[in-house]
């Protein structure tokens, strides 16, 4: 009876053993599989050893040159322009900076950061153009080399990718690279935001994301202009729908438009925009959904009070730290 009970012990704990042996191995082969396919890119790893970004900060734009120069940004120069080889930036109308070039076989990145209540335009060395959102940081190679052109980007930005068939365009973003070859789309990639989005508007572009299941293996959607997918970042699902694209263009131009949104999402767009915090006192008020156009342009008092134009609400700003407070009356 004992060696029959001695090796039925025994039999369990190789059982045991294979089964955890398997599990181990499945889960490393996963995570090498995913980290090769994301994590292995060059822009990727650089971002990923920046400090965390403070989009509220200094409250100015700030540009970081490879050889780690930083340049503050005034409102008369958020646009900043590349020439080819990346190494003459230009500065609003007038300011040229030169950057030296990188040891033989180094990669040269630069960061544009942009706080809350600022935006910001940048033409990279391939002659793309991209707009950046408050809150928002890209980082990029100073030139592109290789066979592809990538960047990476924290917050919301609008791309219009200059066509090149040789060398397709890439976004990276936390579990996401949007692939493209020329076109026009944004994507809104905010840390605090539940959900990743990606709007195009022109051409097409391929998603590939981090899926779902044990293996969370890569999965790739395409998608035609006018259409939006939405990433949900802590199970990984993703959704297409219709969309109208000028809802989530039009901030370039200082517009919201609002098409039955939540109070608590406007309210939150608005204070990246503006820089100042508001907050929603009730609940059911947050949740409130609205339609319209806002000109954000114009104050943001002026903005909340279209808002209560719409529904029986009472704000108010507070004076020791410049808050405004949204109520129902």
């Amino acid at each position: 009876m004992r060696s029959v009970q001695h090796y039925r012990r025994r039999k369990k704990r190789q059982r045991i053993g294979m089964i955890s042996a398997c599990v181990i191995l499945v889960l490393a082969v996963s995570g090498w599989w995913y980290g090769d396919r994301f994590g292995s890119s060059p822009v990727y790893k650089y971002a990923l050893t920046l400090p965390e970004n403070h989009p509220q900060g200094s409250g100015e734009i700030e540009l970081f040159l490879g050889k780690g120069d930083r340049i503050a940004l005034g409102a008369a120069d958020s646009t900043i322009a590349y020439s080819r080889n990346g190494q003459q930036v230009t500065i609003g109308n007038s300011k040229t900076v030169e950057q030296g070039e990188e040891e033989e076989g180094a990669i040269a990145y630069n960061t544009l950061t942009v706080p809350y209540g600022k935006r910001s335009r940048v033409v990279l060395s391939d002659s793309t153009v991209v707009w950046l959102n408050s809150g928002s940081r890209l980082v990029y190679p100073v030139a592109f080399s290789g066979n592809t052109r990538e960047v990476y980007l924290e917050g919301e930005g609008i791309f219009e990718v200059a066509h090149n068939k040789e060398k397709p365009f890439m976004v990276l973003a936390d579990n996401h690279r949007i692939r493209v070859l020329g076109t026009v789309f944004n994507v809104s990639n905010y840390a605090e935001d539940k959900t990743l989005k990606t709007v195009l508007k022109s051409g097409s572009v391929a998603v590939e994301y981090k899926g779902t299941g044990i293996l969370k293996q890569k999965q790739t959607i395409r998608i035609e202009p006018g259409t939006m997918t939405v990433y949900e970042k802590s199970t990984g699902r993703m959704i297409s729908e219709k969309v109208n694209i000028e809802d989530y263009f039009s901030w370039k131009e200082g517009v919201l438009i609002l098409r039955n949104c939540k109070l608590g999402d406007i309210v939150k767009k608005l204070s990246r925009y503006y820089n100042i915090a508001i907050e929603i006192g009730d609940e059911d008020l947050a949740k409130e959904t609205f339609s319209g156009y806002l000109d954000l342009k114009e104050s943001v008092e002026s903005v909340i009070s279209t808002i209560g134009k719409t529904t029986d609400i009472r704000y108010f700003a507070t004076e020791e730290n410049n808050k405004w407070i949204i109520n129902q009356k």
